[in-house]
């Protein structure tokens, strides 16, 4: 780590010669990539406002752990947003309820949760920071913590690729083909519940679906094949990441903002370019 730190601080940016910048940048190198990479299949499996809802049941998490006192808070934030991703993907499979419908009532009810938990007392200032998030204020075993949800991310991805992209082209025939539709759709949705639980504190609640949707969406607009989808999907995430760091830190802004507002610029960017790609 200490080598790592070194070669950051020969960078010719007077920005990295800050430890809580490099603690940042490194966390941007980290993190972007992978709401890069599960934009690709939340944007192509239309799972937007799935995504949102999983943001507000990481409130509620958080507030369990805190309340609880005797249970780590990161550890009921991630183990709370799993279970509330299953139990939306079960509910969804189960009921005749259309899909946006089940997902707002879960939605609405983990936040009013997790205010109601957190304003006990009247102790909800001391959380608010959580709705914008602070990646300034990583740490090295944070820094550990996002390099193993790195490893888990990849690890899932390489099994279950061929099977998610076959659900979001055609449910039908991939159930047909003998998947079961229901396993892999939870699957990724606990995946998806663990990156927004561990990334939450830094991003912030109330924009951490849009780093969800933007770099797929982006993509989206510009890619002639899978592999462009992907790679333009992660290229963005991290361009974003770095762009929007650099733009806190001279600025004094938010950077969870500074980065999905760098975003929502490459988005429109594509959108421009659409219309020449399709030609």
């Amino acid at each position: 780590m200490e080598l790592l730190y070194a070669l950051l601080s020969a960078l010719p940016f007077d920005w990295l010669q800050h430890g809580f910048m490099k603690n940042a940048f490194l966390a941007v190198l980290l993190v972007t990539p992978l709401f890069g990479l599960l934009s690709t299949m939340v944007v192509s499996n239309r799972m937007a406002f799935f995504s949102d809802s999983l943001g507000h049941g990481a409130f509620t998490g958080l507030a369990v752990g805190v309340l609880l006192g005797w249970l780590s808070p990161l550890l009921s934030l991630v183990a709370f947003s799993v279970v509330f991703a299953l139990l939306i993907t079960y509910i969804k499979n189960r009921s005749s309820a259309s899909t946006d419908t089940i997902i707002g009532v879960f939605s609405s009810t983990g936040i009013a949760l997790g205010l109601m938990l957190m304003s006990r007392g009247g102790g909800f200032s001391k959380f608010s920071p959580l709705l914008i998030g602070d990646i300034l204020s990583i740490t090295p075993s944070d820094l550990a913590g996002l390099l193993a949800v790195d490893l888990l991310v990849v690890l899932v991805w390489a099994v279950l690729f061929n099977h998610l992209l076959l659900l979001s082209v055609n449910p039908s025939l991939a159930h047909s083909r003998g998947i079961s539709v229901v396993r892999i759709e939870a699957t990724f949705a606990a995946l998806l519940a663990v990156v927004v639980a561990v990334s939450i504190q830094w991003v912030g609640i109330l924009i951490i679906n849009a780093l969800l949707v933007l770099p797929g969406a982006a993509a989206r607009n510009v890619a002639r094949s899978v592999k462009e989808y992907h790679l333009i999907a992660i290229l963005t995430a991290l361009v974003a990441g770095i762009v929007g760091l650099f733009s806190a830190y001279y600025l004094g802004i938010a950077a969870g903002a500074a980065i999905v507002a760098a975003a929502a610029l490459i988005f429109f960017l594509s959108l421009a370019l659409r219309t020449r790609v399709q030609r």
